[in-house]
């Protein structure tokens, strides 16, 4: 772990050489003598990092002075994770996120339909930055009335059709949405059979004349996937497809191949994945609405996340009565991997925690990748996972949102998001029977200029802020 040492402000000052060179300074913080490594410019040095104001003001390879000084010897220095992917957008979960190395966090699969007040909820600071879509599930819901309290629609919501007037409401919503600064648009055909293909291209086109991605868990499969990104190409969306492993499962490889050809045409599609075998949905959502067909064994595959236990036909339906959250273990290791070491694939949790219990892809995901994927089994190198953590997800918004230009970076001039980490010893130790345990070999991880991991345990510091488009 990276030794903490202690620095008196004002007694010297030492000329800056490097990125940051030319004049003399005290900074608020001093990441001092890690190996800095930014994707972008492929800087993988060890340096010496100044923070002021919030921001990287040196990247330096001359010793610097600080208020506080965090020697990151041996260790490396990294733009802080960003997840594109996180339904836990609460203090619980962001405790564990951020000690996963995550410093902003976005709920942008399922999102919200009350932009404004999502927003909100969460002012006067987080431990990480937030932000989230405008979500056709919750707008769906909405508009015709679905029962479920949940994240998902249970009945109407999902399963029912739409008038067209319904239709009109749902487009008018996502309108009003995105003028309250949502940062994207989120899709779950997968959790909206009753939605034909031609209403989401209608809020497709919603999203085209924003601007925004349309961040989609898609159905059907491999023939699914063509589908969707045929109707996103005809509205002229920018689409991201959230967890490839898990919706592709047996046709990983046919999907990473189309969404590369439709990427060497020129279509704008992106994906990401996860670094686990198992999936986590609510028990009551149209995913499972043919779960009286299943043979018995299938049964077997589900986990109540509430219990631990491993499902029968009896104890699914009673589950299904009741509520709550299932574990899918329904895909190999060869998958995992497969998706992991494709360069398509961005890095996103997925995670959600409910009452302390949950997904261990929330805790650990990417201690995971960067412990197993990267260190003991090196399917990708360290700047490609960096790169998929980071740089990537930042491009994916930046677009609709410029001050993401700012984050998934190492430079001077950027926002000092950063997480520090031992390549040697980082890993994931969350488990499905308990999803909260944190990950390991992040000591330290700053958000905003503040330190919020602090030798591995979470500080008051809440400097976290609303990552959110402009507002019309």
């Amino acid at each position: 772990m990276a030794r903490i040492r202690s620095a008196v402000a004002g007694l010297a000052f030492v000329t800056l050489w490097g990125c940051g060179g030319g004049r003399q300074a005290n900074y608020e913080l001093v990441i001092a003598g890690g190996r800095v490594m930014d994707p972008e410019s492929r800087l993988d040095e060890v340096k010496h990092v100044g923070i002021r104001g919030g921001r990287i003001e040196a990247i330096s390879n001359a010793p610097l002075q600080g208020t506080r000084v965090l020697d990151a010897s041996n260790h490396v220095v990294a733009p802080g994770f960003i997840d594109l992917h996180e339904h836990g957008q609460v203090e619980q979960s962001y405790a564990m996120m951020v000690r996963d190395g995550v410093t902003s966090a976005f709920e942008l699969e399922v999102g919200t339909a009350d932009v404004a007040g999502w927003y909100g909820a969460r002012e006067g600071g987080q431990i990480v930055n937030y932000g989230v879509s405008v979500g056709h599930i919750p707008v769906r819901m909405k508009v015709l009335g679905d029962p479920s309290r949940g994240l998902l629609p249970s009945g109407v919501g999902g399963s029912g059709g739409a008038t067209d007037a319904q239709v009109a409401a749902m487009e008018g919503l996502l309108r009003e949405g995105v003028a309250q600064g949502a940062v994207a648009m989120g899709f779950g055909t997968a959790y909206t059979p009753g939605a034909p293909m031609s209403e989401v291209e209608r809020m497709f086109r919603v999203a085209a004349a924003a601007g925004v991605s349309a961040h989609i868990h898609l159905r059907g499969g491999l023939a699914g996937l063509k589908e969707t990104m045929a109707a996103a190409k005809d509205a002229g969306a920018p689409l991201h497809v959230v967890h490839v492993n898990s919706s592709a499962g047996d046709e990983l490889e046919g999907f990473l191949d189309a969404i590369q050809a439709a990427r060497a045409a020129g279509q704008d599609v992106t994906t990401e994945a996860y670094p686990y075998g198992a999936g986590m949905t609510e028990i009551q959502s149209a995913l499972f609405d043919d779960w009286n067909t299943w043979p018995d064994e299938r049964f077997a595959q589900h986990q109540l996340v509430s219990t631990g236990e491993r499902l029968t036909r009896d104890t699914f339906a009673q589950a299904r009565k009741a509520g709550g959250t299932v574990i899918m273990h329904t895909r190999s290791e060869a998958q995992t991997r497969a998706a992991i070491a494709s360069p398509l694939s961005m890095i996103a949790s997925d995670g959600f925690i409910e009452n302390g219990r949950g997904h261990p892809r929330s805790s650990g995901t990417y201690a995971k990748v960067l412990g197993k994927y990267v260190r003991e089994e090196r399917v990708i190198s360290l700047m490609e996972a960096l790169r998929r953590m980071t740089l990537e997800p930042a491009r994916r918004l930046e677009h609709r949102v410029p001050a993401m230009a700012g984050k998934g970076r190492l430079k001077v001039g950027a926002d000092a998001d950063i997480t520090i980490f031992d390549p040697a010893t980082v890993i994931d130790h969350a488990t499905y029977e308990d999803g909260t345990i944190p990950s390991a070999g992040i000591p330290y991880v700053v958000v905003g200029g503040e330190v919020v991991v602090d030798g591995g345990k979470i500080t008051a510091a809440r400097p976290g802020r609303a990552i959110r488009a402009a507002r019309k």
